[in-house]
């Protein structure tokens, strides 16, 4: 028992002394000449670089500054019901003498079909959602947020492709980029014209807005309800395992516009 503990001392010694190819250590033997000089405010923190609020780079961040947000903001389909500070409440008058107060309630816009609109900013594997505060210190009105919005998706959707599926008669189209404005393409015209035009003349066009990820659309010919009743179940079970529900019921697509579907 004595032996074991003190070959366990000699192998801590051992390594106490064994330094590599590194300079053995240098130890402080004496407190620093000047403990009382100011800490450096542009001294690195942790290895990285300190920012504080009024510096140039967060000012032009896209929380503060609206140049720089204007081009990443999108819409975002959200539940019927989904609460925040409607747009037609917002008063800027209101904003502005309440601004020592926190105005975080979420931009809420009317959808298609009772659906809410949300505005993000889009960043890096995370969204900001628009509330009051972004207002304020942007020093915008909701209107300005709204054609950002529309005309970003407009662009972003311009590029991205369709899927397009068949079986027999039946036709199915989808947006499944992955990139999380696929649902929001619906508040497109353009988008619903494209719908039309590959879906309709032959049926009914059915179209699910399950989740933020997805958009689909079907035509339902005359005689085939099994098929509106297998796409129905579809948009459930996707709107149910989704992280970011939106609805599930099915829609409709008629003269351009987004109806309640009524079988």
């Amino acid at each position: 028992m004595d032996e074991e503990q003190t070959g366990g001392s000699d192998i801590g010694r051992d390594h106490a002394r064994e330094w590599g190819d590194a300079p053995a250590p240098t130890y402080r033997d004496a407190p620093p000449e000047h403990p009382f000089v100011p800490i450096d405010p542009d001294a690195p923190v942790s290895g990285h670089p300190t920012e504080f609020p009024d510096s140039p780079v967060a000012s032009l961040s896209p929380e503060n500054d609206w140049s720089a947000a204007e081009g990443l903001i999108f819409p975002l389909l959200r539940p019927a019901g989904t609460a925040g500070l409607h747009v037609m409440d917002v008063d800027q008058d209101v904003l502005q003498a309440t601004a020592s107060q926190s105005h975080a309630q979420p931009i809420v816009d009317d959808g298609p079909c009772g659906l809410s609109v949300v505005y993000a900013i889009a960043a890096s594997g995370f969204d900001v959602i628009v509330n009051g505060d972004h207002l304020l210190s942007w020093g915008i009105g909701p209107e300005s947020i709204q054609d950002a919005a529309i005309a970003n998706l407009a662009a972003w959707s311009a590029s991205t492709p369709w899927t397009t599926e068949s079986s027999g008669e039946r036709n199915l189209l989808s947006s499944d980029s992955g990139q999380g404005w696929d649902a929001s393409r619906v508040l497109l015209p353009e988008v619903r014209a494209h719908i039309g035009a590959a879906l309709g003349g032959a049926g009914r066009i059915l179209v699910g807005l399950p989740e933020r990820h997805l958009l689909v659309a079907a035509t339902m010919r005359q005689g085939d309800e099994d098929f509106g009743a297998l796409f129905a179940e579809f948009v459930v079970e996707q709107s149910g395992g989704a992280d970011e529900p939106i609805d599930r019921r099915l829609f409709e697509l008629v003269d351009g516009q987004l109806v309640d579907f009524a079988p």
